[in-house]
């Protein structure tokens, strides 16, 4: 019953959005990594799109105005990862933050011996677990030119990740999935990466991912969905859990 009464809801939101067709159409020519999608997949998105813009909150930071088509931009790169999995994973939090360019907050941070120390950090974009997602403008609109980078996919990865706990590349898992195939998989991929990258040997992976096995997961899933065939290529098995865990395929688009 709870379940007819939401669909009914997200039905209703869906039919009463004032966003224009050729506000859609603006927004998907604007990000080519969208370009494969099938007709019932981009239809599909554009509802988790309204759905998301009518839950979620947008804020400019340093005087930024967040106007309708860069919400629309934002908005459809976050979903895209989630079009086949609801927007339930992106629960428990409100706020998309907008800065016009980078942004370096100032934390204090606590070492194993209780020594505070004063750190600032220049970043493009963060997620807080049950906060807010924080994007860099200048690092977000040209982010779906299928370049193997997406700073929207990689901060919304962490959301996802973020759902048992603090990132640690290891979301979630749906039914059906097996957790120890996910865990050699991804574990072998991330130790090899580390180990290309300490030897200057790029595969086409931003070496941020082998940083950490959050980052890692982050990272792989920018280039799951904008350039699949360098992962199948050199980890074919995290390929197949990427398309278990976010049951696309984009080799296939």
């Amino acid at each position: 019953m709870f379940q007819f009464i939401r669909n009914w809801l997200n039905r209703r939101i869906i039919q009463r959005s004032t966003t224009t067709s050729t506000q859609w159409t603006t927004a998907f020519s604007s990000l080519p990594l969208l370009q494969g999608l099938a007709a019932h997949e981009k239809n599909r998105l554009q509802e988790l799109a309204i759905l998301f813009l009518h839950h979620k909150v947008f804020e400019g930071a340093h005087g930024l105005d967040v106007t309708s088509e860069m919400k629309l931009i934002i908005t459809l790169q976050a979903c895209l990862p989630v079009l086949k999995l609801g927007l339930g994973g992106y629960e428990g939090w409100s706020t998309i933050i907008v800065y016009p360019t980078g942004f370096a907050p100032k934390r204090i941070i606590r070492d194993e011996y209780g020594v505070e120390h004063h750190v600032q950090s220049n970043l493009s974009g963060e997620a807080w677990q049950r906060g807010p997602v924080v994007l860099a403008w200048d690092e977000t609109e040209c982010a779906g030119v299928i370049d193997g980078h997406n700073l929207v996919i990689h901060e919304f990865a962490h959301k996802l990740d973020m759902q048992n706990g603090d990132a640690n590349g290891y979301p979630p898992l749906h039914k059906g999935m097996n957790s120890t195939a996910w865990a050699e998989a991804l574990t072998a991929g991330f130790e090899d990466l580390q180990h290309k990258c300490s030897r200057g040997i790029s595969i086409g992976i931003d070496c941020y991912g082998a940083s950490s096995p959050a980052e890692y997961f982050s990272v792989l899933s920018e280039v799951f969905f904008e350039r699949p065939n360098i992962i199948q290529d050199h980890y074919p098995a995290v390929y197949e859990q990427l398309c278990l865990y976010y049951q696309q395929d984009p080799l296939t688009r």
